[in-house]
């Protein structure tokens, strides 16, 4: 029954909204006492049809029209938190609701989920001691209204360094200790173990990995936790309520450098607060706080009777069975509700073990630990043990107890994702010059399984294909290429002193942007001097050079100065144009077409001969080339000068040193055995071997 809360006034009116149950709720307002039945905190004293106390205040307006007619109505609770103790009702099948009242009855929750209370239309929290608006909650220590002071919090870190592998005490726990925390700071391959003082092992014992979960000891429960996941860095911990009935000894199963562990919990004070001495008066009440009302005494009608005992709370493997009391009517001896006995008088339920036969083994399989590779085909493993439940604890047990099951896999192959890999994404580009050393690339990229370019780190870098190499286009050009002579072998004059040109050109100035190296400083002559005899004493028009073509290639025109001069061997004199006038003018403008839009061939100088006697070979370089001086292939084969020519035609005249003599007469058998080779030979059969190397490049020639 509720022991929080009871009738602050007799003499008011007690208003039963559920009938007559055996618990309720009394709060007084304004001489009016109500009686609810408070589920929420004590859901044992509400009958099994009991409606919610706000649908019970709505459904008493169901018989009260509205806006002309009658609706169903049901509690609305969307509504914001300052309207909470207003009775809101919503018509049942429609989208609206009404505030019915500005207030609802004391005593109602102030929602659905509500510990807290609507007293005089204000919502008003249950503190921990049970009374409305005391505002006592639970402190650290557990003491409802505490002040922190009746418990003290031990912590501390264990960053000892170890060297052995195996089992090493951290911490001691103590006897009475609560809110207990011990966890790894960082995640780690060593493990945590938890024993009794006694030597019971309950976590982790026997050089036997248990599985994350929960295990009973020292009075407690504790929380065993592994996080298993891959990116996680959090370590193992343990975490229990407490309090503990023994004292505790935490283990750590050293195998890697430790990174340090946490512990922590919670102790009585050494001096906690005594009872309260009598004779004294109970601190007074807050007015807003109703005292308890003790139930009346009764005459004892009924009373406990054994009737039976529970299930075995295992099939196998020890298990528990308690002892049943019913409540029976003195009367009659039948069963009637527990309430109508006294509880306090209730016999303890017996426990006796039951299911003594052992469980049968089985394997227990651990978690699989984290994959050994991010990607590609890795390998995992997890714990497999033999184990058996007994008492309600799980024990591991020798192998051969599991030996009719099937043992699972303890290894198995993993992969994450597939590895990124290299792509060769282009082909390699041009040459970067068009001419000597240059470079050329191509795009190479890391692409992932699912095709998706990702950064260059996620794949081999010792695979990666090479993106960028050197090239060579050959050795640039270095030399002058000409034409042959304009006009060749006329000269611009008829007679005396002439001129005649040609076009001269370095090709590295024009096909490439390089800085290349230069032709030189002796650029050829593109002009030269030329005479076709001596004038006569004669009077004639003479005309000057022709004015460059106005156009490179193509139909363009030209001009030229015609002037009328009496010739002689002396030299020239202008005379009037009339002098000239039974001669034909020349003209002084003309139409030019220096060469058709295409292109002319260009050669370099003769080479060296390749022999100075004999008959030799010399080259030269011939090239077509466009009028804006590129490689072209528009020129006539006819015309192109020839790139290759015999020379130095004269035979050779060997030079004998008089004392080059052979010292032996079968020099001639050194000769055929091919020994000229070796100086010592060379020496001894001088002129024998000298008449050989004249005679090589004759043989050479010939074949």
């Amino acid at each position: 029954n509720l022991t929080a809360f009871g009738k602050k006034s007799l003499r008011s009116k007690s208003i039963n909204l559920y009938g007559d149950l055996p618990a309720g709720l009394f709060v007084s307002v304004e001489n009016k006492c109500m009686c609810v039945c408070l589920f929420m905190v004590h859901p044992q004293a509400c009958h099994p049809s009991s409606r919610h106390i706000r649908a019970v205040q709505c459904s008493s307006y169901n018989n009260q029209p509205f806006m002309g007619r009658l609706y169903e109505w049901e509690p609305f609770d969307e509504v914001p938190g300052d309207q909470r103790c207003e009775l809101n009702c919503r018509a049942i099948g429609f989208r609206f609701y009404v505030r019915q009242s500005d207030r609802v009855i004391d005593g109602t929750p102030c929602g659905q989920n509500d510990t807290s209370l609507c007293v005089a239309g204000k919502c008003t929290s249950l503190g921990c001691d049970e009374y409305l608006g005391s505002g006592k909650v639970m402190d650290k220590c557990g003491l409802c209204g505490g002040d922190n002071t009746s418990c003290r919090l031990v912590s501390g870190v264990f960053k000892h360094s170890l060297s052995k592998i195996g089992y090493h005490k951290i911490v001691e726990i103590p006897e009475g200790a609560t809110k207990i925390n011990v966890t790894e700071m960082v995640k780690s391959r060593n493990y945590l173990a938890l024993r009794s003082r006694s030597g019971r092992s309950i976590i982790n014992g026997n050089w036997a990995i248990d599985r994350p979960g929960k295990y009973e000891g020292g009075g407690t429960m504790f929380t065993y936790r592994r996080p298993n996941e891959i990116r996680s860095t959090a370590g193992e911990s343990f975490l229990a309520e407490g309090p503990t009935n023994e004292i505790l000894d935490v283990y750590m199963i050293f195998q890697q450098p430790n990174p340090g562990v946490h512990y922590e919990y919670v102790l009585p004070s050494e001096k906690p607060a005594g009872p309260q001495q009598e004779g004294q008066d109970p601190p007074p009440l807050p007015d807003n706080q109703v005292p308890v009302v003790q139930p009346p005494r009764r005459p004892r009608e009924h009373n406990w009777k054994l009737a039976g005992a529970t299930e075995c709370s295992a099939s196998c493997g020890k298990g528990f069975r308690y002892s049943i009391f019913h409540c029976v009517s003195r009367l009659n001896h039948l069963q009637v509700s527990d309430a109508l006995c006294d509880s306090s008088s209730r016999p303890t339920p017996q426990e006796e073990a039951c299911n003594l036969q052992p469980c049968p083994a089985f394997w227990d399989i651990g978690e699989w630990s984290e994959c050994s590779k991010t990607c590609g085909l890795g390998m995992q493993h997890r714990q497999v043990l033999c184990r058996q439940i007994y008492a309600n604890r799980t024990l591991n047990v020798h192998t051969s107890r599991c030996r009719d099951l099937e043992r699972p896999e303890i290894a198995s192959t993993c992969q994450l994702k597939i590895c990124s890999e290299w792509q060769i994404r282009s082909e390699w580009t041009p040459c970067s010059v068009p001419c000597g050393p240059g470079q050329r690339s191509r795009e190479v990229r890391c692409v992932s399984n699912v095709g998706d370019f990702v950064p260059d780190e996620e794949c081999n870098m010792n695979l990666r294909p090479v993106d960028v190499e050197n090239c060579d286009r050959g050795p640039c050009a270095k030399s002058w290429f000409y034409t042959e002579w304009v006009c060749s072998p006329q000269c611009s004059a008829e007679c005396g002193m002439g001129v005649r040109t040609r076009g001269v050109l370095c090709l590295t100035n024009h096909i490439s942007s390089l800085p290349l190296e230069g032709c030189g400083n002796e650029r050829p002559a593109d002009s030269q001097v030329c005479n076709n005899g001596p004038c006569e004493n004669r009077i004639e028009w003479f005309t000057g050079p022709w004015s460059q073509c106005s156009a490179e290639c193509g139909a363009g025109s030209q001009q030229r100065s015609v002037v009328c001069l009496m010739k002689a061997d002396e030299g020239f004199t202008i005379m009037p144009p009339y002098e000239c006038s039974s001669l034909d003018r020349p003209l002084s403008q003309q139409s030019c077409n220096l060469k058709a839009c295409g292109a002319k061939w260009y050669h370099t100088d003769w080479s060296a001969c390749s022999k100075t006697c004999e008959g030799g070979f010399r080259v030269r370089e011939v090239r077509c080339l466009s009028d804006d001086m590129l490689s072209s292939e528009g020129c006539d084969e006819q015309l192109k000068p020839p790139g290759k020519e015999n020379c130095s035609p004269e035979p050779c005249v060997p030079h004998i040193d008089e004392n080059c003599r052979d010292k032996y007469f079968n020099c001639n058998v050194v000769v055929q055995a091919r020994l000229c080779v070796y100086d010592y030979y060379k020496t001894t059969c001088c002129a024998s071997c000298s008449r050989l190397t004249h005679r090589q490049p004759i043989h050479r020639g010939r074949s």
